[in-house]
């Protein structure tokens, strides 16, 4: 056998298709952001097909309609058939402005964080770094008006998760509990719980202008009575004692291991025997690369933050065991690409 036909074949020829793709990618952010400001996936859904009606109901030009639903067919997010468009079940589903599962407003904090911040103009200086190179907290310096943001137009995409994860701890069963939610954003993972157990109290903890937006929600919810807050930082101000339930959700891939075991065990010294902390997250396998969404994660918290990084279940083990918990196991979050982790005190 020579040397040639002992090594492995390529499936097909080196191409630069993938390089292109890449270095157009910002194409397809702004391509979906433009359509869902104007408003044409629900024109669509409500049976405009062809590019004249399109553009006819968005108030645009038919050319540029035209390129703009061949590129939406192009990434996935239109079919296209004898020159008429309709909806995927995907973008019928999320962003059709009429759908209940509606999700046009991540756009405004996802998009937009990038060009605000800029956590990405520089990517080899981060990599030289080893972190965001935009300030020495980057995204998660105090008071940060980007978490008000965060906490109005992300609350869409966190309405299912959160009802998951109140069913997932039996919230259901109605028991007393007390729970605490740390970085709270918009409020919806404890809303979740208490709209399932009537005899839940939730105390919230967040910057004072992001808890605005959970006691908004807290009061749609009917709960505001169960509902309470603590502004500032989880990592400085008095949590209390006797929670039952602690929620930890997409908040500890901001920081470095030592601050994250820091703080668990200050919620461990505030919790009651036998409590259960629900920490969400995006967490890739041992290897790292897989799976695709939660592997890739690490790259924003990268460009984002200064110690921040998408942990493996075995590296948020050792954190909580560190910590002084029992242990940890984890659950699928499914259809949608967070895991939780269970951990018991």
């Amino acid at each position: 056998m020579d040397h040639m036909s002992s090594m492995p074949q390529q499936s097909q020829a080196p191409s630069p298709a993938l390089i292109f793709d890449t270095l157009n990618a910002y194409m397809r952010s702004e391509a979906l952001r433009g359509a869902i400001e104007l408003d044409l996936f629900t024109a669509i859904a409500e049976g405009n097909r062809t590019a004249p009606s399109i553009a006819a109901r968005i108030k645009a030009s038919e050319k540029g309609t035209r390129v703009l639903c061949d590129f939406l067919t192009v990434i996935g997010f239109l079919a296209k058939q004898n020159n008429e468009y309709n909806l995927t079940p995907d973008s019928a589903l999320f962003l059709n402005r009429n759908s209940p599962a509606y999700l046009g407003t991540i756009a405004d904090f996802l998009v937009k964080i990038n060009e605000e911040m800029g956590s990405f103009r520089d990517m080899a200086a981060v990599v030289r770094k080893g972190g965001t190179v935009i300030s020495d907290e980057g995204t998660v310096s105090p008071d940060n008006p980007l978490w008000v943001n965060f906490a109005h137009n992300m609350a869409p995409l966190m309405a299912m998760p959160a009802e998951l994860i109140a069913k997932m701890i039996g919230a259901d069963a109605a028991a007393p509990s007390k729970v605490l939610d740390i970085a709270a954003g918009h409020g919806l993972f404890g809303i979740a719980i208490a709209k399932h157990n009537p005899n839940a109290r939730i105390v919230a903890v967040d910057w004072a202008a992001v808890l605005e937006v959970a006691k908004e929600n807290a009061q749609k919810a009917g709960v505001s009575a169960r509902h309470s807050s603590i502004p500032g930082s989880a990592f400085e101000v008095d949590l209390g004692t006797g929670y039952d339930i602690v929620l930890l959700t997409n908040f500890l891939h901001h920081f470095d291991v030592a601050t994250n075991e820091g703080l668990l065990r200050k919620i461990h010294a505030a919790m009651s025997p036998g409590g259960r902390v629900v920490t969400a997250e995006f967490i890739p396998n041992e290897d790292r690369v897989s799976p695709p969404m939660d592997a890739m994660f690490a790259m924003m918290m990268l460009g984002g933050t200064a110690g921040g990084d998408a942990y493996t279940f075995s590296e948020y083990d050792q954190m909580f065991r560190n910590a002084g918990f029992a242990r940890s196991e984890m659950r699928e979050l499914s259809p949608l690409p967070n895991r939780v982790i269970v951990s018991y005190k």
